[in-house]
């Protein structure tokens, strides 16, 4: 029986993105169902019933949803390429560090990078030291789990390509090669990964969504 895999996601959404790399590596193909946000799909509706979100993998009519869960759910699914480290520990390892991209860095660089004065700042003082967290894991590493794109590396695919657009768009600097250099080399080596580089969005076109979010226009 030919298998069905299907994405519902959004061209320009991070979330989606780490879902379709994670496809990618392992060699499955799938469809891509564009949602629209401001009027969700009845699917998206049946198949996420809880959070209501992107993305969901749908594999032979089962939803998975939940960025860091489908990519485990993918790794664990299909052979080729291992996404997650064998070793426990180190699988245990990739999992704090996702965590901790997902739960702490992301929602602090976003509304830093999307507020004023006073919050502004606050946001700056608080994301720089958590990019010092960051900064300091990757040690000598090409990327957080060695030589290879783990799963780290993937659900940092926020901060590898997202962050430096807002930031040349909001003019606000949170993430410099001065102040990190370890990070920026691993944006380079992430950005210019093969299967990385050919499944990320066109930067204008993110930079003209973005724009649009702008105050004032």
């Amino acid at each position: 029986m030919a298998e069905e895999v299907k994405v519902f996601g959004v061209w320009g959404s991070p979330f989606s993105r780490r879902v379709e790399i994670a496809l990618k590596m392992k060699g499955v193909k799938y469809e891509f169902i564009e949602e629209d946000l401001a009027n969700k799909s009845p699917l998206l509706l049946k198949y996420n019933p809880v959070h209501k979100k992107i993305p969901v993998l749908l594999h032979n009519g089962k939803p998975i949803c939940e960025s860091l869960v489908i990519l485990e759910y993918i790794d664990e699914t299909w052979k080729g390429t291992s996404i997650f480290p064998q070793d426990p520990y180190k699988r245990a390892v990739a999992r704090f560090w996702a965590r901790f991209i997902d739960d702490k860095c992301l929602p602090t660089l976003w509304k830093t990078c999307w507020s004023q004065g006073e919050e502004q700042e606050k946001g700056k003082e608080e994301a720089c030291e958590l990019l010092k967290i960051l900064d300091n894991e990757l040690k000598d590493k090409k990327f957080f789990g060695g030589d290879a794109i783990g799963p780290v590396d993937i659900v940092a695919n926020f901060i590898g390509f997202w962050l430096g657009i807002i930031q040349e768009i909001t003019g606000v600097e949170v993430l410099t090669k001065e102040k990190f250099p370890k990070l920026c080399q691993w944006i380079d080596e992430f950005i210019n990964y093969s299967i990385i580089k050919e499944n990320l969005p066109p930067r204008d076109k993110l930079k003209a969504y973005f724009q649009t979010r702008l105050p004032n226009k």
